[in-house]
Parts: structure tokens; sequence; C-alpha cells
């Protein structure tokens, strides 16, 4: 049985200042759902941090709106964003790790995360940011290992003529000597 503290992890500690998205759309607490949905439209984004006195106190999504007053068939032009707005607001400092975002937006199930710097919204970083830095990286990963295996050399049989070899080597999923990795390149 592995121990924990014994078991290999690749983390990656990649500030979240790199990955997160700068100027977020922001609205004010006194004003409208339909100037918050503007204001989305707008920043081609799907939410609002709302501020009070330049201060972030919540949040408007498109879900927010949908469910909050499209389904209850509401005015949004009647409606402020601080009655639908979804408080109290989880943000993260700038010094954070994207594994630290990570990690509170399983532990509080948000998507989005407000960026906080002094206690001003510097950016928000969402699932989708963080999931493109682990695609990123998980790539990465896959060309590290190709190239590991392109310059080891192993000793065994040829998988294709049988014979001894010092210098096998993987050619697609096969370990050949170097006769017949010479052939396969003919081919």
């Amino acid at each position: 049985m592995m121990n924990n503290s014994n078991a290999i992890r690749f983390e990656t500690r990649i500030p979240l200042k790199e990955v997160m998205q700068t100027h977020p759309a922001t609205i004010d607490v006194g004003e409208t759902v339909a100037r918050a949905a503007q204001t989305m439209c707008r920043a081609g984004v799907g939410s609002c941090i709302v501020l009070q006195n330049s201060l972030p106190t919540g949040i408007v999504t498109e879900e927010d709106i949908n469910c909050k007053v499209v389904a209850k068939n509401l005015k949004p032009g009647e409606i402020r964003v601080s009655e639908v707005m979804s408080t109290p607001l989880i943000t993260i400092g700038a010094d954070k790790l994207v594994e630290d975002a990570a990690a509170m937006m399983v532990k509080h199930r948000v998507r989005r995360l407000p960026v906080v710097e002094d206690q001003m919204v510097i950016g928000i970083v969402t699932v989708r940011d963080i999931l493109t830095v682990a695609t990123e990286v998980n790539e990465l990963l896959a060309d590290l290992i190709e190239i590991n295996r392109e310059e080891e050399y192993a000793m065994g049989l040829c998988d294709r003529c049988g014979n001894m070899s010092d210098e096998l080597s993987r050619v697609d999923n096969l370990m050949l000597c170097p006769a017949c990795r010479e052939e396969e390149q003919l081919l």
C-alpha cells in the first residue's frame, strides 16, 4: 500500500496572474439586471462582478438572470442586480497559484473566482482557464514522454527479426533493432 506522503505528484505551480483574465466585467450594486446583461453581452462573458463602493460584493451570472428573472417572467429593467446576485462573493488573492484556485473552486462549488489585490478586483479566473492550463501541461508531458522514448535504447530481442540487440528502440509500439528500424524508414 502506497503512503500518500511518498506519492509522486506533478504539481503545476503556475501563478494565477499568468492565467487570469484581466479587466473582468463589473457592475454597480444599484444597476439593473438589464444593464448587467448588456455588459455581459458587450464583453462576451457569462458574469459580472458586482461592486459596492468599488469593492467586490457579489457576482451575477447568466444562470442567475435565467433562473431568478427570466424564469419568473420578471422585467430585467426593473430588477436590481443586488436582488439576484450570488453572495457572499468567493475571491482569491492575486499571489495564489492555479492549484489554489482549483482547490477553492472544488471546495466552494463555484466556476468563477474574482482575483483580488488590496481588496480591489484585478481579474477573474474560470474553470475553463484552469482546464486550458491543465491541457497544455498534459500535452507538454506527452511530448516529453515521447522524446524520452525516442532516446531510450533497450537490450533484448527485436520484435520483427527476433535477433538479439542492445540497441532496440520503439517504433509504432514495436521494439526494433537498428537494421529493422532502417527497413521501417524505407517503407
